[in-house]
């Protein structure tokens, strides 16, 4: 059987080819067919502003501190006595995203105190030029009235509307995602997205079943063995 062999050497390379050719398809028409994305999913950032029109931002640089890849310049500026721009004493004069380095790990988010910061459901991003990637404040920050900005033109690939969805990951990681405070709305109101509704119920592990008790001072006692 080796002159066989030898005969069907050059096609056995193609043996998978031709095994996957009457398979079912399981690529999609991307970008005509796009997946729906997880709730949690970690995408472009947006600076918020309160109902009023006020920033968040306080320009305290947390999320430049906390930033792995070392991808956000903030700096802050003492806010105008006669005009605020910001509820606080100080607010981001200047903030800046790299989202050539940024890796969407959401830490950012987490750090925030006054929850300027967070991430929508939009990712493509192509620029054809390095300083493209480098959003700006006037990119990041939303409208008074919440509409988000983008700097890059509108293309197919490119869908607005994803700026306007918040991931539920940030909401999971406030005092919500507790079992102790489930349903109980823990976010603050923002003019993108007016009041951020409650994580959603999570199963309870033994670490949040404690912090349940702790809060509420219930403590469950283990049933006496009967003799």
């Amino acid at each position: 059987m080796s002159w066989f062999k030898s005969l069907l050497g050059p096609w056995a390379g193609f043996s998978v080819t031709f095994r996957q050719m009457f398979k079912p398809k399981v690529t999609t028409r991307y970008p005509k067919d796009k997946r729906v994305k997880p709730q949690r999913f970690h995408g472009r950032h947006v600076l918020n502003r309160y109902p009023d029109g006020m920033e968040k931002c306080i320009g305290c640089e947390l999320c430049a501190g906390v930033c792995p890849a070392s991808c956000i310049y903030v700096r802050g500026a003492d806010n105008p006595p006669d005009d605020p721009v910001s509820p606080g004493e100080r607010f981001g004069f200047v903030y800046e995203i790299n989202m050539l380095r940024c890796i969407f790990c959401g830490l950012c988010v987490e750090a925030c105190p006054t929850e300027a910061i967070t991430m929508t459901h939009l990712f493509e991003m192509s620029v054809s030029d390095r300083d493209e990637g480098i959003f700006t404040k006037d990119s990041l920050l939303v409208e008074p009235d919440g509409t988000p900005n983008h700097p890059l033109p509108d293309t197919p690939l490119i869908d607005i509307n994803e700026l306007k969805l918040s991931d539920g990951w940030m909401r999971a990681t406030a005092p919500s995602g507790r079992a102790a405070f489930e349903g109980i709305e823990a976010w603050s109101p923002s003019a993108r997205l007016g009041g951020m509704a409650p994580a959603e119920p999570s199963q309870e592990s033994g670490q949040e079943t404690g912090d349940r008790q702790q809060a509420t001072g219930d403590s469950e006692q283990p049933e006496e063995e009967s003799s």
